[in-house]
Order: structure tokens, then sequence, then C-alpha cells
């Protein structure tokens, strides 16, 4: 599916992943929402976003040289995007709803991004005793609760969009969601290409963690709630397949995120040895592109894919 044209919603958007993926979105010309926390820096972080997209534009015709015009000119970058911070939390049905309309308003809301989620490290049965219940309800609100909140959200505004190609831009093509009948059973939603290619209504690309198969000790909580993510991606994608929606999982392992970048730099640097091959912790530009990647290519679906260097986690 082609990314010029369409709205994006990202979560998580005011840093890291979803900072990463705002910004490659952004350069291949979609609408971006950034999504995040009203005490986060999203408000700044639109701000760069679109300094940076004007910039390259510019840049882009004059062979300037600038570090923006030559990574616009890598994405195969496309004018019109703006980026616009909505904030808000994922487990919030009101908060979400709104964020969905602000994306549908500037362009067709047809990727949805979740890289919203929190990490906390906590023994099971430590010192002080059993970890406290709403401690592991918490992760698993913000990070399978919000996940889904946000799909289900985003796809029943989705559904009801015309379907489009990857032809010249401004090509669609036509079609229903199908209607439901008596029993239940859906119509037929495919539609024939023209063109040889894969109408679509929209992606959605949710991420988990190589935690959720390899969790560490302390990490009960974090990799339930990432196996959950993970767990889901299937039935998601069987269920959306009649409305010409795709949902595919992407499972970082050790990135250069907010997460680590408070430890010290030895430490980062030990991390990143462990990583087979690149030796080195993930660049969220790298998930990005994966991002990119999935939204682009019509036959990835209902797959959680690892990005990880080829790491397995050790227990601890």
């Amino acid at each position: 599916m082609r990314i010029d044209g369409c709205s994006a919603l990202v979560t998580g958007a005011a840093s890291g992943l979803g900072l990463a993926t705002a910004r490659a979105l952004l350069g291949a010309g979609a609408h971006v929402v950034l999504f995040d926390l009203a005490g986060s820096a999203g408000t700044d972080r639109a701000d760069e976003l679109n300094a940076w997209a004007r910039s390259a534009r510019h840049s882009t015709g004059d062979s300037d040289g600038s570090d923006a015009a030559h990574s616009l000119a890598g994405m195969g970058h496309r004018a019109g995007g703006e980026a616009i911070f909505h904030p808000g939390d994922v487990t919030s049905e009101a908060d979400v709803a709104a964020a969905v309309a602000v994306a549908g308003t500037h362009a067709p809301l047809r990727i949805v991004v979740n890289c919203a989620g929190i990490a906390p490290a906590a023994r099971t049965v430590g010192r002080q005793g059993a970890m406290p219940l709403v401690d592991f309800e918490r992760v698993l609100r913000v990070n399978l609760l919000g996940t889904f909140n946000v799909v289900r959200l985003a796809v029943a505004a989705m559904q009801d969009l015309d379907p489009v190609g990857p032809g010249p831009a401004g090509s669609t093509g036509s079609g229903s969601r199908g209607a439901e009948t008596d029993s239940g059973s859906a119509g037929t939603d495919r539609v024939d290409s023209t063109d040889g290619g894969t109408p679509e209504r929209g992606v959605i690309v949710n991420t988990a963690s190589v935690a959720a198969f390899d969790g560490q000790i302390g990490q009960a909580a974090y990799a339930a709630s990432k196996g959950g993510v993970a767990a889901m991606t299937l039935p998601l994608a069987r269920e959306f397949a009649r409305s010409l929606i795709r949902v595919v999982t992407i499972a970082p392992g050790l990135f250069d995120t907010p997460l680590l970048q408070g430890l010290p730099a030895e430490a980062r640097a030990s991390l990143g040895a462990q990583v087979p091959h690149p030796a080195r912790l993930g660049n969220p530009a790298e998930y990005a592109a994966l991002v990119r990647h999935i939204v682009e290519n019509p036959m990835l679906n209902g797959e959680t894919i690892r990005l990880d260097g080829g790491i397995r986690m050790a227990p601890q």
C-alpha cells in the first residue's frame, strides 16, 4: 500500500521507536498523528518533525547535501505530509477515539503503528514479598489492553474506507466490506485489481518484544503482555482479512531507546555486544524501516517478525 496521501496514527510517538516511525512515515508523505501522554514532549517532537520535513523538501530540490535532504531522498520522500501531536492514553477509549477522529480529518486513516508501552522489571516474589497484583495489571493494561484498544477503534474506522491499490497516486479500487447475512457469515469483500496489485483498506503494525519468547527473570509481567500482543496477531489478521486490513507485529530485541539511554555507556556497549550480528544496539530507524516495508508489502500479514540481530536472551 502506498504511504503518501494516507493518515498514520503512531502511539508512543514522542520518543524511541514511535518517534522514528513517525519520522519515516512523514518522510514518505503521510500525515502523521503522534499519540502520546499529555506530559510527553509530543508537541516539541511534532514541531521538530515538521521543520525537518519542510527543510528537506526545499533541500532536495537544491541538492545542498544536507542531512535532511539525504534522509528524505533515501526514503523516496513525497511532499504533503504533516505531523500533529494529539495527547492521550492508549487505555482510554475516549482518548483513542478522539485521536482516530483527528487522524481521519487530514486524510484517510490507513496506517496504525502501536509503539506505546512500559517495561518495569520486578521479580514475581522478591525480598519484599509477592509482587503487588496492581503492578502486574498495570503492565498488561498499557501494553496489551492499550494495543487492543487502539486496534479495535482504528479498524472500526478503517473498514468503511474505500480500498486503494498500489498504482498511481489517486487510483483506488472499489468495493465494500460486505454485508452480514442472516446466518452471521460475511459476504464477499474481495476486490479484483486491474493493475495486478492488491487493494487494501489499511495496515496495523503492533509492537511485541523478544521478551515474549525469551523473557528474563523479572520480566514476567512484560513478557506476558508482549506475548499477548504476539498471540493476537494471527486471529486479528484472520478477522480483518474480509475488510482488506492487514495486521503484523514486530518483536524488537535490544534497541537504543530511552529505556536504555539512561544506562552508562559501558553498560549499553555490553548489552550491544550480546547481539550476534550486528553486535550493537538496534537503531530505532531500523525499526521504522521495517514498519515502512510492512506497509508497502501486501504479502506480510498475520506474522510476528523478530528484529533482533539474532539474539536469544539469557535467563538474566
